[in-house]
């Protein structure tokens, strides 16, 4: 792999998290279930690391959409919506440097998108327990934010190899997706 991130890696980092930011905000929907922004967040996330074929491209764009969604004050939580954005695709690539050759593309997608949804979920136990939220209370609500996030991340990480291949038949990727 290559180190630094040239210009089109920058520029399509740079779309990939203003897309997201922009379609969360477009798409604020209620559906009552929680977890339904691991979707986007996990989709766009693995489309950078794809695209761009390196370590750090998803922690690049989850700062960027963190950045991009306080500039625009989408979403609630202030400053805190960088860690929103942030604190996911950071253990997503963290995890990508223990596995980075290990499975095929669509098993790597998978285990990353489960691994984004675990420390999307446990921001919330972390600020649960925070405001002072008993901890089993806090330990139910983490597994029902981990199941319900995990089940819409799996969803666009199943998408993850299929977007890639059809992206490389129309020689839109330099390299092709394992």
């Amino acid at each position: 792999m290559k180190s630094p991130f040239d210009l089109q890696d920058a520029l399509f980092i740079g779309f990939c998290a203003t897309l997201l930011v922009v379609l969360k905000s477009m798409l604020r929907l209620k559906l009552g279930l929680s977890g339904h922004s691991m979707f986007l967040m996990t989709f766009f996330y693995l489309i950078c690391y794809g695209v761009v074929n390196r370590v750090g491209a998803m922690t690049v764009c989850g700062l960027l959409a963190g950045l991009v969604a306080m500039m625009l004050s989408v979403g609630k939580g202030g400053p805190m919506i960088l860690l929103k954005f942030g604190l996911p695709a950071m253990a997503m690539d963290f995890a990508l440097l223990f596995m980075s050759g290990v499975f095929n593309l669509r098993w790597r997608s998978i285990v990353l998108a489960l691994i984004g949804t675990l420390a999307w979920a446990g921001k919330g136990l972390i600020s649960n327990l925070l405001i002072g939220m008993s901890g089993q209370v806090a330990l139910a609500e983490f597994g029902l934010s981990f199941i319900q996030g995990g089940m819409f991340a799996l969803a666009a990480a199943l998408l993850i190899p299929t977007v890639l291949s059809r992206l490389h038949a129309h020689d839109l990727l330099p390299n092709r997706p394992e």
